[in-house]
């Protein structure tokens, strides 16, 4: 495998043996962290634009840099140093999460944890254990999410947007335990909402509730569709696929999927057809392997069509995915 290969799977381990001349103490310019954190919000939007497998090998670098400028530094600069390769970490992690390189995934998610703790600072680990439950929750794990959600708000002293991070993940490990956890998944969401209000935007991680319109109804249209409750769900996503901003290209393409999805099992092939061509060529682009995932649940939705016309019309919509 040569150089460009191997770093764009994000297999070059994050950790090694230290060089000593490595951790020789100098000065690092405070301000290199808001730099770095500018650079963090520059991927964030380019993961929604381009999907993950663009940006494994430059987040993961830029972790290795960050890292060892944190070794060289002292004092406050080296804990504000480790925050954000915590942060940088955690992108990582969800990056090969959504590539589908799950063992990656879990293992840049431990790196987080590790650096979170180093500090001692307790959203931040809070945070790596949201995270860790929406990985739990991708593998179908949700009560394995909602005890670590349940970990994380037992912190004290938490901040409003880590409880909005943990609460909204929690309910999306109570939708996989079946639609009689609709309770649980309403009663959350609904509490997230609402603290949400008090978290600054501005500020560069954890913040994703407050950077999207619809973050909510999102969380809960995803939850009602694993929950079986695809009319509410349908309802809920006919708005959210409206007003999609362009350059959440990504995103959309997959709450595109899962609207087909909720059409075929209430009987509206036609229109699943129609939502599952403009997403299948997102997911040709992107590259996101979360997505596909997405379009083989609708492809077992849209079964009892196999032999109708539409069933052949939906196999051309997915042929961006399949040449």
């Amino acid at each position: 495998m040569d150089r460009r290969s191997f770093l764009a799977t994000g297999s070059l381990a994050a950790l090694a043996v230290i060089d000593p001349a490595d951790v020789t103490p100098r000065h690092i310019d405070p301000q290199i962290v808001p730099y770095f954190y500018q650079q963090l919000n520059g991927h964030y939007a380019a993961d929604m634009m381009l999907g993950p497998r663009d940006l494994i090998g430059t987040v993961t670098e830029q972790y290795r840099l960050i890292g060892g400028l944190a070794r060289a530094a002292g004092g406050p600069v080296r804990e504000e140093l480790i925050r954000v390769a915590a942060t940088y970490a955690e992108l990582a992690g969800w990056l090969h999460q959504d590539a589908g390189q799950w063992d990656t995934s879990a293992y840049w998610h431990g790196i987080a944890q590790t650096d979170a703790q180093m500090i001692g600072d307790v959203d931040l680990v809070a945070y790596t254990l949201s995270n860790a439950a929406h990985l739990r929750s991708d593998l179908g794990d949700g009560r394995a999410a909602v005890e670590l959600c349940q970990l994380g708000l037992s912190h004290p002293g938490l901040s409003d947007r880590i409880r909005v991070n943990l609460m909204q993940q929690q309910a999306h490990g109570h939708s996989l335990l079946g639609p009689e956890s609709r309770a649980e998944v309403d009663s959350l969401l609904d509490a997230a909402s609402r603290v949400v209000e008090g978290v600054d935007p501005e500020i560069p991680w954890g913040t994703a509730a407050r950077r999207n319109a619809y973050f909510f109804e999102v969380q809960r249209a995803t939850c009602y569709g694993r929950m079986g409750l695809h009319r509410e769900a349908q309802d809920i996503w006919s708005v959210i696929n409206t007003g999609m901003p362009p350059a959440a290209r990504r995103d959309t393409g997959v709450y595109l999927t899962r609207q087909a999805t909720a059409c075929a099992a209430l009987g509206e092939p036609e229109r699943a057809v129609d939502l599952a061509r403009t997403s299948a060529q997102v997911a040709a682009e992107t590259r996101s392997a979360r997505h596909r995932k997405e379009l083989d649940v609708l492809r077992k939705g849209m079964r009892r069509w196999t032999k109708d016309t539409v069933g052949h019309r939906f196999e051309e919509a997915l042929r961006p995915i399949t040449v």
